[in-house]
């Protein structure tokens, strides 16, 4: 009998099925990452993917024509959990393809990637749209100027300084522009300018602004705009200080820098021209408005966001956190206050060291585009109404002229 009672109890425990653990959740991330960056950010996933058991991140990459398969797939309610998301697509907020991200960082400790008070304030906001956040930034890198020492020295031109103006960036552009191998044609230019750097950190500083910050108005017509973009009109394409849109196209942007033949580049601060071999290069903050004494300097800045479709948005919220968290101490200059130190740009980019300071002085002065739901189409308009027409020269209007003709026209996409 008591035989006959183990059999049963031993056939009951083995029908009983047993209570199957939680199978992590799957969320994945698609970035514009080519190969090597795409690499080293699989290095920062495996090391999130390590530390937590609720989900398991798994990056799908799309490296060509990104924001074309990005913007099919949102629209159709398919594609990744989470995606980057430039400074001007986070208009797509407006779409209401992103999710709302208030819930997922209520409650977030202070300094974390969750904290909201501890983003530039600037920054931030191209992530906010109508009371409500949609994207974590990961990245704010501020334009510096970065200069060739060796041609400042053998031109006799004073190395740039903090503090330094327009007046001193033109003086010493134009003094560095050479024939040095006495054949009649310039080989040296002191600046180059292809429509980058963007005229909008020259517009701030000077005290003008391209749209209001109630999205109401597009002053372009005030003397300060006109002032500002006739100053950056001045620095591109101008023979007495930088090459021409064919030299340009025929050597490369970057590529002329780093032959050695420009003295002056404004690139943003995590570019590697501080560190081209065969080239002692330095870095400066922008130069100022001579009589405002803004420094401003525009931000280049990317987030990432959750899908509005996605299944599981508790875990891709905790993901977004954990891996925006990772990515803050990779790349530079991050978008936290609490970070703004020599010790985590360094930790973050050894290679950055020498400059580390001059990048975080530049972060306090960065700026970001004001960015709202139709920016898409006021931007293309400013293009191909205003700034295409001026710096391809294809235009008789001077800029005054022509701010107030296309001004009308821009106010009529904020009205949309």
């Amino acid at each position: 009998m008591k035989r006959l009672f183990l059999s049963i109890l031993l056939l009951l425990v083995i029908a009983i099925p047993a209570v199957a653990q939680d199978e992590p959740v799957t969320i994945t991330i698609s970035t514009w990452a080519g190969v090597d960056e795409a690499a080293e950010l699989q290095t920062l996933i495996d090391e999130v993917n390590a530390e937590n058991t609720a989900f398991q991140i798994v990056h799908e990459p799309i490296p060509g024509d990104y924001y074309t398969q990005v913007k099919t797939q949102l629209a159709g309610g398919t594609g990744a959990d989470l995606y980057w998301m430039d400074q001007n697509n986070m208009a797509l907020a407006a779409d209401g393809v992103f999710l709302p991200l208030d819930e997922c960082v209520a409650g977030a400790e202070a300094q974390t990637a969750g904290d909201l008070n501890d983003y530039y304030p600037s920054i931030l906001a191209v992530n906010q749209f109508d009371g409500q956040t949609y994207g974590l930034p990961w990245i704010a890198q501020p334009v510096v100027l970065y200069y060739n020492r060796d041609l400042f020295e053998a031109a006799g031109v004073e190395e740039p300084q903090a503090g330094w103006t327009w007046n001193d960036f033109m003086e010493k552009a134009t003094a560095l522009t050479q024939d040095t191998d006495g054949n009649g044609e310039t080989d040296q230019w002191g600046f180059i300018n292809n429509t980058w750097p963007p005229p909008y950190l020259f517009i701030w500083q000077a005290g003008a602004e391209t749209i209001s910050e109630d999205f109401t108005t597009s002053p372009i017509d005030s003397p300060e705009f006109v002032e500002a973009f006739e100053f950056y009109l001045n620095t591109a394409y101008n023979p007495e200080m930088s090459p021409s849109k064919e030299i340009i196209a025929e050597q490369g942007f970057g590529e002329m820098f780093k032959a050695g033949k420009i003295a002056m580049f404004m690139g943003g601060a995590a570019d590697d021209l501080d560190r081209v071999e065969g080239l002692d290069v330095g870095v400066v903050q922008v130069p100022a408005h001579p009589e405002t004494g803004s420094a401003t300097t525009f931000a280049w800045n990317a987030s990432t966001v959750i899908s509005a479709t996605t299944d599981n948005p508790d875990e891709a919220c905790q993901a977004l956190l954990a891996l925006t968290e990772k990515v803050q101490s990779w790349k530079i200059v991050s978008p936290r206050i609490s970070q703004a130190n020599i010790e985590h740009l360094v930790e973050s980019e050894p290679r950055k060291e020498a400059n580390a300071q001059v990048l975080i002085d530049a972060a306090q002065d960065m700026r970001a585009l004001p960015i709202f739901g139709n920016y898409a189409e006021w931007d293309a308009l400013f293009w191909s109404e205003f700034f295409g027409p001026l710096i391809n020269n294809e235009t008789d209007l001077s800029v005054a002229e022509l701010a107030a003709e296309v001004r009308s026209d821009l106010e009529e996409t904020l009205e949309d």
